[in-house]
C-alpha cells in the first residue's frame, strides 16, 4: 500500500527516506503532510524549542476590570486591556 519515498529536507537540503512504515503511522495519526525535515534537523529543531510542562515567563500586571494585581503569561501592552483570571472568564460569559 504505502512505499519508500525519498524527499528533500527544507533545513539541510539532504535527501532522506519517508519509509512505508513511516506513512502508515501519519496516516493513522490523520497527519495531512509528509515531514519536511529529516530525523536530525527534526531532532535539532526540537531540541531548540522550550520544554513541554516547563514555567512559563509571568508578567506582572494589575487588571483592568478589578484592579487586582495579577499576573499573565504574555508582556502586557499599555494600549490594551489586562484582565485578571476571573474578570476574563466573566467576560467570555
Amino acid at each position: 500500500m504505502y512505499e519508500d519515498k525519498t524527499l528533500v529536507c527544507k533545513d539541510c537540503g539532504n535527501e532522506f527516506i519517508f519509509s512505508a512504515g513511516e506513512q502508515a503511522f501519519y496516516a493513522e495519526k490523520g497527519f495531512q503532510n509528509e515531514p519536511t525535515r529529516c530525523r536530525d534537523c527534526r531532532m535539532a529543531r526540537k531540541a531548540t524549542r522550550p520544554a513541554a510542562g516547563a514555567p512559563r515567563e509571568m508578567f506582572d500586571a494589575v487588571c483592568a476590570e478589578c484592579g487586582q494585581p495579577t499576573k499573565v503569561p504574555f508582556q502586557p501592552r499599555e494600549d490594551r486591556p489586562v484582565f485578571c483570571s476571573a474578570c476574563f472568564a466573566a467576560r467570555r460569559g
